[in-house]
């Protein structure tokens, strides 16, 4: 088997993509525009508060499996108690439920529940361009809540950061423009030797910083600064640099117990946690460990792995995410499912 040393020829071996290194390399910075760990022992000894965000996740996957076996009324009520839960919810569960409420013709809940995610920060512009929510904009009562969009807004408990949100804004963008200078190097080792010499001292700096702007407020993620790939982008890239560097990288690991405080606290997502996590067990083990079933397809004996990760951080099984891949086909709803793999992860024979 060929040993893969950085991300620069990593993303070769993925058999979706049958495009030059160059070429992948601009889809891992259009994939980074788009979006969008740690075992569980890691875990232990954390407080059992009912609206500690890992129990949110577990409420979320119980709904999921509702929503799996076509129980939507379930899932409803589980959502609405959610939402009646915590004081941060995220942007994706607020959409699902209305597309639930309106799948079960309860167009009034399907209203209530947009007013919450308006007040919570759920922008008005992306609603209006979701295919999946065309309905709700012929629903009565849609002139009205789109009227008291901004009064609503001004009302949320959480209010957007937007000095960060400029700071990490800036620093993605530095981020991106320093990462496409790889482009211009030609082959393998002139790209990995890009990374090290020259991408890694920035991305040093960058991570520096971003552990400055966590350790001041929290995460930069939705719940802060309504973004949840800019950030996260960023330490993906960091993990994915080379074999050699980031098997001796110390910044990323002295980070890491902020990212699982951040988890716990609602600031980042199992998902921006699983592919900043998934690049660096790829890139270390040369694309040989078992990740979370993103960049590598998981394997039939390892699953049980692949899913313990997963399950650690909230984040549903590879079996639940593709019984809602064939509940979307049947219903027509979105689930806003990642799409750093289209549809259903594949698992594959062998060890």
């Amino acid at each position: 088997m060929k040993t893969y040393y950085s991300i620069w020829y990593a993303l070769g071996i993925m058999g979706l993509f049958h495009l030059t290194i160059r070429q992948r390399f601009v889809f891992l910075l259009l994939l980074s525009g788009c979006f969008t760990l740690f075992p569980g022992a890691l875990l232990m000894g954390q407080s059992e508060d009912f609206r500690d965000y890992l129990t949110y996740h577990s409420r979320v996957n119980q709904a999921e499996v509702h929503l799996s076996q076509g129980h939507f009324e379930q899932a409803l009520n589980t959502y609405e108690e959610i939402f009646d839960t915590y004081d941060f919810v995220f942007g994706r569960d607020y959409k699902i439920a209305v597309q639930l409420a309106l799948y079960q013709k309860e167009d009034k809940r399907a209203l209530e529940f947009l007013q919450k995610a308006f007040r919570n920060g759920l922008d008005l512009k992306e609603v209006r361009k979701l295919p999946s929510l065309k309905k709700l904009r012929t629903t009565p009562g849609w002139a009205n809540l789109e009227n008291s969009y901004d009064s609503l807004r001004a009302a949320s408990p959480n209010a957007v950061d937007f000095p960060t949100r400029e700071t990490v804004r800036g620093m993605y963008k530095k981020d991106q423009k320093k990462a496409m200078g790889a482009l211009l190097r030609i082959g393998d080792k002139a790209q990995i030797a890009y990374a090290e010499k020259t991408f890694a001292p920035h991305s040093e700096e960058q991570l520096t910083q971003l552990k400055g702007i966590i350790s001041r407020g929290g995460y930069p993620g939705e719940k802060r600064i309504r973004n949840d790939y800019w950030a996260s982008t960023i330490l993906s890239h960091h993990n994915s640099i080379s074999r050699a560097y980031n098997q001796k990288d110390t910044l990323y690991p002295k980070l890491k117990p902020l990212l699982l405080q951040a988890l716990k606290d609602g600031d980042i997502s199992p998902y921006e946690l699983a592919m900043i996590e998934d690049w660096k067990i790829a890139t270390v083990s040369a694309w040989s460990e078992p990740g979370y079933g993103y960049l590598n397809a998981p394997k039939a004996a390892t699953l049980h792995h692949t899913d313990s990760l997963r399950q650690a951080i909230g984040l549903r099984s590879v079996a639940l995410r593709n019984q809602l891949v064939a509940q979307e086909a049947e219903t027509g709803m979105d689930f806003f499912l990642p799409d750093w793999v289209t549809g259903k992860i594949d698992i594959v024979d062998g060890d």
